[in-house]
């Protein structure tokens, strides 16, 4: 016993001493090796007050918006969620690859079963090639309008950003408020057909801010000193909205969005849909201003339907300076500029904005563009109807029918078990079929006079993709009640934003003018209002992917469908099996 006790000592020093040798030689395996960050999320019930108006909502550890994960790139995250309120909960962390985790993913009946009152369940997951800012959220009905935070996604130890090192880093993190209960409020909207009611409020890090009534002191502040940098990292977790956002008097540099670094750009305005996270670096004037700026979004909306009209506003504080010049003014006297945002339905200001974005694509951050496509589809998406329950007056375009919404006219309806499950035991009957239309069944006049029949098909509908297929993709935004922008959300993947224009897509002229150089690579892609956008993707990552409208209540409706990728040949190409806690349906 005591020679093999002797021997296997003998076995660690050595590999000790090698260990020691390949990371003196080596030091950049050092940094490859992440660490394990461990958070608890506890999933309760906490009274919160906004707009004068006290409310119970479901939140993380009581804090709202809930608590930020920070980590580097390389690093596994292990998050124990415990579910203590009454409803269902998952949590999606949105944007994350999840490179053989598709069972951390977290959309309900997609990856897993709810976590039900009382369960709990861990999500695992390694974050590869990506750093910057991503966020995690419900994703189960309306659950995210106040479970959302940020993911921070730092650089690997002593690898550099690829722009000037900010003096402090910053989340701003939009949001929608509603005095009501959100459930309540789409439960209703789906039971009469109808519009769901709208948003009381926006705010940024759950502050509504001076413009809005009773919410001076919830303001969100942003203090800075003369002639810093400071990193802002802008999400938008709103449910329904995307956003215009600007600080007045001041130019904002773009440098990452969806956790991809670009071709830095200077701007006024940024647009940012549901879902897209925005780096921005923010320089302070050299000198104190004698002044207090407001930084402000309010809504890009395309639709015909109603929606929150209203402004968030925080405030940027100059820190004065420590001996005050006889002309500066106390801070209670300092002039305040207000930004100039663009038109509530300035399509052409977010064409522009969306074209500016490049990746940055040099040695150290390529692009990685799919030069050859194996597969092409044509997607279009949109709204239409179903009709209303036989006996029951509804609230949709007309009083028998209730809204919907589509993929290729395929309004997908959410299985009562896990696709991801069905998938891998090979046992899809009756959860889901794999006959998803890789093009329109009946082509028309996209963005021209809509068809009289709006009525869609009802299913759930997937495409399979063997493993490692190159994919092109037109997303066809259609007139069919109404022109309107559909930021669309791809789970498990980036892709490549390779074109876009108005009106119908021209498979002969449009393809031409690809960007396979340069396009920049994202998570949620605003397909334009009355128009089209292509991407392309790898289907490197085995398991079932969703994909769908980041604007909630289109989700609600049926805009969204699922991708399978099959397993590849290798082990690092395979789905693991399922973890022992994955909660039961």
């Amino acid at each position: 016993m005591g020679s093999s006790l002797l021997s296997s000592t003998a076995i660690f020093r050595v590999m000790f001493i090698v260990l020691l040798n390949i990371l003196w030689l080596f030091p950049e395996f050092a940094r490859s090796a992440g660490i394990t960050r461990h958070y608890k999320f506890n999933v309760k019930l906490q009274n919160v007050t906004r707009l004068c108006h006290t409310k119970s909502i479901v939140s993380v550890n009581g804090q709202f918006p809930g608590p930020p994960i920070i980590a580097r790139e390389g690093d596994r995250v292990v998050v124990k969620v415990v579910n203590h309120v009454q409803n269902n909960v998952t949590i999606h962390w949105h944007g994350i690859r999840q490179l053989q985790s598709g069972w951390a993913d977290g959309p309900a009946y997609v990856t897993q079963c709810p976590i039900q009152t009382g369960q709990s369940y861990v999500y695992n997951f390694t974050i590869t090639g990506q750093r910057g800012t991503l966020f995690w959220h419900a994703h189960i009905s309306w659950l995210r309008s106040t479970l959302y935070g940020p993911i921070i996604i730092l650089p690997k130890k002593n690898v550099p950003y690829p722009f000037p090192k900010p003096h402090k880093e910053v989340p701003i993190i939009f949001g929608e408020w509603w005095n009501a209960d959100p459930e309540a409020v789409i439960t209703q909207a789906l039971q009469n057909g109808g519009g769901p009611n709208v948003s009381d409020a926006y705010t940024i890090n759950g502050l509504p801010g001076p413009l809005y009534n009773c919410s001076a002191q919830d303001t969100f502040r942003l203090k800075v000193k003369p002639g810093k940098t400071y990193l802002l990292r802008m999400i938008n977790a709103a449910l329904n909205d995307e956003l215009f956002f600007s600080i007045a008097n001041h130019t904002l540099t773009v440098v990452d969005v969806d956790a991809i670094y670009v071709k830095p750009f200077k701007t006024d305005t940024i647009l940012i849909t549901p879902g897209q996270t925005t780096n921005l670096l923010l320089k302070a004037k050299p000198h104190f201003p004698n002044a207090t700026f407001l930084m402000a979004a309010r809504p890009y909306a395309t639709g015909r339907g109603t929606f929150d009209n209203s402004t968030v506003a925080g405030l940027l504080h100059y820190e004065p300076p420590s001996k005050p010049s006889p002309s500066a003014s106390s801070s209670k006297n300092l002039t305040v500029f207000k930004p100039t945002l663009p038109p509530l339905n300035d399509t052409s200001f977010a064409a522009n904005f969306t074209r500016k974005l490049r990746s940055l694509g040099n040695s150290q951050f390529p692009a990685n563009v799919p030069q050859k496509v194996d597969k092409r589809f044509f997607f279009t998406v949109g709204l239409g109807t179903n009709p209303c329950p036989r006996n029951q007056s509804c609230q949709g375009p007309s009083n028998s029918t209730m809204f919907a919404a589509s993929v290729n006219n395929v309004s997908f309806i959410l299985p009562t078990t896990a696709m991801l499950q069905a998938h891998f035991f090979q046992q899809s009957k009756g959860v889901y079929t794999t006959d998803f239309p890789t093009t329109p069944i009946f082509p028309f006049n996209y963005t021209g006079t809509p068809p009289n029949n709006t009525m869609v098909s009802n299913g759930t509908k997937a495409v399979v993709l063997p493993f490692n297929t190159s994919v092109e993709l037109v997303l066809q935004d259609t007139s069919i009640l109404g022109i309107e922008s559909h930021p669309l959300h791809l789970h498990g993947f980036n892709f490549f934003v390779v074109g876009q224009g108005f009106a119908n897509f021209d498979s002969n002229k449009d393809p031409p003018k690809f960007n396979l150089v340069d396009p920049v690579e994202r998570n949620t892609v605003g397909v334009p209002s009355g128009g089209w956008v292509a991407i392309r993707f790898r289907a490197d990552n085995p398991g079932v992917w969703f994909m769908h409208c980041h604007l909630e209540v289109h989700t609600s409706w049926g805009l969204k469908m699922a991708w399978i990728v099959m397993d590849g040949k290798q082990p690092n190409q395979k789905l693991p099996p399922p973890p022992s806690d994955l909660p039961k349906c």
